[in-house]
């Protein structure tokens, strides 16, 4: 996975990947690649303080000896990174994988063009145990004349996933698949220690925005929604009007003397830009107007302008709705038999409304950090995630919103404990949903995709339903409750406390040596369509029990591109059934 980024300081930048890192993680620097002279002049020796500073001379000598300047930084530096399961590759593989890469965007000298010069480093494993090289180039190349780093970045993710299929890697199932989402950080992570955080800002925002967007019937109740739940809002308006929004920024209320960190919606995750968020809701002149006067006074910290009687966020709901609620998903998962498994657009839509549903689940119950259900809610977005031009906007081929009114009882629910046969219901027929999103993306190729949600239905969605069957009727703290309120007793009866800290673990059986059952496809015929049995339609007398009672694990695929198993659970022998 290549991680660009631009500069104007090669002695910094050398020192540091020469040196021993931020936490000591740095192991034995040296040089597996390089631009012909250098590799001439520098063997694989550890590198050190004087070493790096020769190097960076090497590497700016044309620059300073043209007196070139690079607008926005002659340094180019690009990391390669190997997921931590894969291993790690030998110094001569590393130095095949880095000449390839560097020629593929066009630093050499295979065209007419001067070489660029540069250096491939490699010191050990990161902090996650990934193994990686940095590529560092000259942007200046040895004529004088500048490179072209125009759509560097898309480029670098074709070349990246050429080169994994070529060389045998696993290939990142988001590039395969047009699909991506936004990793953190280290300074987003080292922000969340210092703060001590139970998790960094972004991802909580986004499960916040999410949730919000899951339950809003209109743009007006999401921006209500939002602020309800304490997150700070600023719309973007189109320039020189005050009248269209174009995009918004949300950030978590800062501590007593601190500034705001604002996110873009397309910083959070690409399904909750704006213009992705608008397909679900009915677009009407009232709508736009409500909607405007909405993000005006958000931005502007002043009360909504909506009167009180048009705030749906405000109602307490009926927990026993939650019935009606599930059947409304089960209905939509009918029609999804209708779906081609090659539309993405239609199946990120599905999971996006999932996601919010789990997202919106989250905010109920685990309110002391991420659990079960946020770990669902994050893992069912990476499926929503689609570049701008496969989204198709106007175009929609599946119904939206079929999880808003799950999404609004989960958040409004009236009483201080939830319905549990409800729920558990909603949790069925969520899980039915998901082996259709499993089944689609098995059929379309998407290995990785289909074995990360097959893992969730027998670790996450196995976690909810036990906590609710555990400990009877779950007892979450509502949003006004201070922890500090409870008692300990409480909170060891609460099974959604401290979520996050627990990982759910099968039984010991499982643990064994006893093999999981021969996989087998879950999709019948040889059309474009999914399709089921009529035998996996739920029955409330009975648990869901899908067509195949085998493993969902997918195809193994060759040697290193080889998906995670998912291990199999005795006793848990439906797919995704919930006994």
């Amino acid at each position: 996975m290549p991680n660009i980024t631009r500069g104007a300081d090669f002695p910094g930048l050398l020192r540091y990947l020469a040196g021993p890192g931020r936490d000591n993680e740095h192991a034995e620097p040296h040089l597996v690649a390089g631009d012909a002279p250098m590799l001439a002049w520098w063997d694989d020796a550890e590198l050190n303080v004087d070493a790096a500073k020769d190097i960076a001379a090497y590497l700016d000598a044309p620059r300073k000896g043209m007196e070139v300047e690079v607008p926005g930084g002659h340094v180019w530096h690009c990391s390669l990174s190997l997921r931590a399961e894969e291993g790690q590759l030998p110094d001569a593989r590393w130095a095949e994988v880095a000449g390839e890469f560097v020629d593929r965007m066009g630093f050499t000298d295979t065209g007419a063009k001067a070489a660029c010069r540069w250096v491939a480093v490699r010191h050990g494993l990161s902090k996650a145990g990934n193994d990686h090289v940095h590529l560092v180039v000259s942007l200046v190349r040895d004529d004088g004349t500048k490179a072209a780093v125009w759509n560097d970045r898309p480029r670098a993710q074709q070349v990246a996933r050429d080169l994994e299929q070529e060389y045998g890697l696993v290939v990142t199932a988001g590039r395969a698949a047009g699909l991506v989402s936004r990793g953190l950080k280290p300074g987003e992570q080292a922000r969340a220690v210092r703060e001590q955080r139970v998790e960094p800002v972004r991802p909580d925002l986004e499960r916040r925005v999410r949730a919000a967007a899951a339950a809003a019937g209109s743009e007006a109740e999401f921006v209500r929604r939002l602020r309800l739940d304490r997150v700070l809002v600023h719309p973007r308006f189109a320039a020189g009007r005050g009248d269209v929004v174009v995009g918004y920024s949300v950030a978590d209320r800062p501590t007593h003397g601190e500034r705001p960190i604002w996110y873009g919606g397309g910083k959070l995750a690409r399904d909750l830009t704006l213009p992705r968020l608008r397909e679900a809701w009915p677009d009407t002149p009232e709508g736009a107007t409500a909607a405007v006067g909405e993000w005006t006074a958000a931005g502007r910290n002043r009360r909504v302008t909506a009167p009180a009687a048009d705030r749906p966020e405000r109602v307490r709901r009926d927990p026993a709705e939650l019935h009606a609620a599930a059947g409304q998903i089960a209905d939509a998962r009918e029609r999804l038999r209708a779906v081609p498994v090659d539309d993405r657009a239609a199946w990120a839509a599905v999971a996006h409304d999932s996601a919010g549903v789990f997202a919106a689940w989250s905010r109920r119950l685990e309110t002391h950090g991420p659990g079960p259900l946020a770990a669902t809610a994050t893992e069912l977005a990476r499926s929503a995630q689609l570049r701008a031009y496969q989204a198709r906007p106007g175009t929609p081929t599946v119904q939206r919103g079929a999880g808003r009114h799950a999404a609004v009882l989960l958040l409004q629910a009236s009483g201080a404990t939830p319905q549990r046969t409800g729920e558990l219901l909603l949790l069925r027929q969520l899980g039915n949903t998901l082996k259709a999103l499993h089944d689609a993306h098995q059929a379309a190729g998407d290995a990785r995709l289909a074995a990360g949600i097959a893992a969730l239905a027998h670790g996450q969605l196995v976690d909810i339903h036990d906590r609710y069957t555990r400990a009877g009727t779950p007892s979450p703290d509502t949003a006004a409750a201070a922890p500090a309120e409870r008692s300990r007793s409480e909170a060891g009866r609460d099974p959604w406390r401290h979520a996050s800290r627990r990982r759910p673990q099968p039984p010991a059986a499982a643990r064994g040596s006893a093999a999981p059952p021969e996989s087998s496809t879950l999709i019948r015929g040889a059309g474009r369509h999914v399709e089921w049995d009529r035998d996996d339609e739920f029955d409330s007398r009975r648990p869901y029990v899908p067509v195949s009672t085998r493993s969902p694990i997918p195809e193994p695929l060759p040697d290193r591109a080889r998906a995670e198993p998912v291990r199999h659970i005795p006793g848990r022998d439906s797919d995704f059934g919930l006994d």
